[in-house]
């Protein structure tokens, strides 16, 4: 992936140079940060997504698929920290966003779920109350996933 992370980096700082459109840098940016993930850089990914994140945000509000994405993988490298009451803070307020904004069967819902469920799970500071959210979260999105994963 080191490889991979140079050429990243070169096409980010072309794209710079040659003033493309901000939504086009931040998703250069993101696949970066995708990259620091995994090299274990979990860091220096979590800075490049905070970064992104807020753009997206002020670029295009938190209804928008990219600013939920962004999100997303934001938790998820807080996660990957053990940072997890901050990964259910973020999930836990745009998780509402996504219900209202994306159908139920998408597949960024079922990621952001499963990604707070996550956190819920994987904090060492869980309480009951969190238990029982992560186990009622997999019941509301269990059919969706069987109708649209398959059953096993």
């Amino acid at each position: 992936y080191e490889d991979a992370l140079s050429v990243q980096e070169a096409e980010l700082s072309t794209l710079r140079r040659i003033g493309v459109p901000e939504g086009q840098m931040l998703v250069a940016q993101s696949n970066i940060a995708n990259t620091y993930d995994l090299l274990g850089r979990f860091e220096e990914a979590l800075s490049m997504r905070q970064d992104t994140y807020s753009r997206w945000l002020k670029l295009k509000g938190d209804a928008h698929e990219e600013t939920l994405r962004e999100a997303t993988s934001c938790a998820i490298t807080l996660s990957n920290l053990h940072r997890y009451a901050e990964a259910k803070a973020l999930l836990r307020k745009m998780i509402p966003v996504a219900r209202r904004v994306l159908a139920e069967s998408d597949d960024l819902q079922f990621r952001m779920r499963m990604a707070c469920n996550r956190a819920l799970c994987e904090d060492p500071a869980k309480t009951l109350d969190d238990l029982r959210e992560a186990v009622s979260m997999l019941e509301e999105i269990e059919p969706t996933a069987r109708r649209v994963l398959g059953g096993a």
